[in-house]
């Protein structure tokens, strides 16, 4: 039997035949092939002469009937910002149903009570469904850093007459059926340049190669036992090979970049994976997840309406924040949502103070909108920009005098940006928890040794931007001309303007000699010795202070791979290189 003839079978054992015309327009078949079809079926022993069933086939179809599903809920879902922000993807409303319960609801339907939902992000936001539809939660603990492959690879002991669905589908008629003659994954008949699958003319599923745009990809699927041993395989292999950490599990559906299972076509008008806020806008407007408060401060800010507000697409997470883009009435901005525990970090009310002083002086970016209490901030999107090169000499050399010009403007705020304070600020937020280098402590001894030299070499202190990365300086073109502008001021305060040559340089993973021309390029006029060891002493205490930065993020669950290692470094070798210049 091939899945034309299991299609065909399949409606019949569904509802009591009436003709060839009626049975394909339901099959979606031609009624050339249904009639080539059920003469196969009643030869093969399936059907009688009346177009029955015979028991041959209710024994094979028995076996086919779906027994469970597995619902995959644990990603961010960061496509959907603003709204995942608050809510997990799978409890969006349409109609004022949650999208997992119209689907656990459909597989009711259909008499599948054995659900498993794999959760990760907002985890507890799920745990009533266990209560109100008898679901079985699988926690995974690595959403964070791997992609669904590994959520699947949680369930797949589950996957064998199994349905495979995201949290994030809508589906108008149910898609789930009594009865599933064979394995399919489900596309749609929209066409899609994300897309890495398509449809060929033998209706399987192969992977894009060449021009082809492939078919939207649902993401729902079916597995009967026999496939879902085979995948199931490869699930598990996958996820041991640090190559597929950032892989969808459709990945296991393809074996010499053809899949091992069918394609199920389903119309678009039909089958919806909302993944964005303006996809879930126009599917359901009144949907209660679309009264959001970046949204709303948008439009307060911006005095437009929710409509005006398009284009809406997620920008790579920050050290510190999140962060989309959007547009509004022919104009681009970001909108800035502070991520997990920066209340502890950053005082907002001394950043918005920052930005009131510099937003006239042409030297960071256009400030739509900063609230000084929660830290939302819109500012205009610089088009054309770029950042700078710290490997580029002519890079370096112009971010250098935008520096020294902006030290030079000796501007003045009321609050202090204290290294060591907050050096031992960020030690506190580790709640007695000790520090994962094994001579923290000594090195924390010698970076504060360090504080008597700086105090006796600080000449002034003015407004110092602080978190002077090569990446927070942009080059933009604006009328023919380049510009750079200095943007997130996030700790600017009160300090030795000195200390931001000393922050570009650990950012930039410098090594002495680039350190040294580095200083030579703000300093045109040449550098005294006595300044340039204040700067080391900088490199040495501003390590120590982002390491133990990375130490308190790390308690969040955040991990900065070589970064963190580089600034304790940092805060180790340049003690030392401080000491020998002075033995000099």
């Amino acid at each position: 039997m091939n899945n034309k003839e299991k299609d065909i079978l399949n409606n019949i054992m569904l509802k009591p035949f009436i003709s060839q015309r009626v049975l394909a327009n339901e099959s979606g078949c031609s009624l050339g092939m249904v009639n080539k079809s059920i003469k196969e079926l009643i030869k093969a022993g399936y059907l009688d002469d009346k177009i029955q069933p015979t028991n041959k086939a209710k024994i094979i179809f028995k076996e086919n009937v779906p027994k469970r599903a597995i619902i995959l809920a644990a990603g961010f879902g960061m496509r959907m910002v603003p709204i995942n922000m608050e809510t997990p993807k799978g409890l969006i409303t349409i109609n004022k149903e949650p999208l997992i319960e119209r689907i656990i609801k459909q597989l009711h339907e259909v008499d599948i009570k054995e659900i498993y939902v794999v959760v990760g992000f907002m985890k507890e936001s799920y745990e009533y469904l266990i209560d109100e539809y008898n679901v079985e939660l699988i926690v995974n603990t690595e959403y964070r850093d791997k992609n669904n492959l590994h959520s699947l690879k949680l369930a797949s002991d589950h996957l064998n007459n199994a349905y495979v669905i995201p949290c994030d589908v809508w589906c108008k008629k149910n898609p789930f059926r009594k009865h599933e003659p064979y394995s399919w994954y489900m596309v749609s008949n929209l066409k899609d340049e994300e897309s890495t699958v398509r449809i060929n003319r033998q209706m399987n599923l192969v992977k894009i190669k060449g021009d082809f745009v492939g078919n939207t990809m649902i993401g729902i699927s079916y597995f009967s036992s026999e496939d879902a041993i085979d995948v199931s395989k490869r699930i598990n292999k996958f996820s041991k090979d640090i190559k597929y950490d950032d892989s969808f599990w459709e990945e296991a559906l393809f074996y010499s970049d053809k899949s091992t299972i069918a394609a199920r076509l389903v119309s678009s008008e039909d089958v919806c994976e909302i993944n964005t806020y303006e996809q879930l806008r126009e599917i359901d407007c009144d949907s209660n997840q679309l009264k959001n408060d970046a949204i709303q401060i948008i439009c307060d800010a911006l005095n437009v309406n929710e409509r005006d507000i398009t284009g809406i697409t997620v920008l790579k997470k920050g050290m510190t924040n999140r962060s989309f883009l959007f547009s509004c009435k022919n104009k681009r901005y970001i909108m800035r949502i502070p991520g997990e525990g920066t209340d502890q970090l950053i005082n907002r009310k001394h950043e918005a103070d920052v930005y009131h002083v510099v937003k006239d002086k042409n030297i960071c970016d256009d400030i739509a909108y900063i609230n000084p209490d929660n830290g939302y901030k819109i500012t205009e999107f610089l088009d054309n920009a770029r950042v700078c090169d710290p490997m580029n000499d002519n890079d370096v050399k112009k971010c250098m005098k935008i520096l020294r010009n902006f030290h030079d403007m000796n501007l003045k705020v009321e609050h202090e940006f204290n290294i060591f304070e907050q050096i031992e600020f960020y030690e506190k937020l580790w709640h007695g928890a000790k520090s994962a280098y094994r001579d923290y402590e000594e090195t924390k001894e010698h970076v504060l040794s360090l504080k008597s030299y700086i105090n006796a070499h600080v000449n002034r202190k003015s407004l110092t931007h602080i978190d002077a990365n090569p990446d927070n300086f942009m080059f933009i073109k604006r009328n023919g001309k380049e510009e750079i502008r200095l943007i997130d001021w996030e700790y600017a305060g009160m300090q030795d303007p000195h200390v931001d040559i000393a922050m570009f340089c650990i950012y930039s993973f410098y090594n002495r000699q680039q350190v040294d021309q580095l200083i030579d390029d703000y300093f045109s006029e040449g550098c005294d010795d006595s300044t340039r060891i204040k700067i080391y002493c900088y490199i040495s205490s501003c390590g120590l202070l982002w390491s133990n930065w990375c130490e308190y993020k790390r308690s969040l669950g955040e991990e900065f791979g070589e970064y963190s290692l580089r600034q304790y470094r940092y805060a180790k070798e340049y003690y030392r290189i401080v000491q020998e210049e002075l033995e000099k």
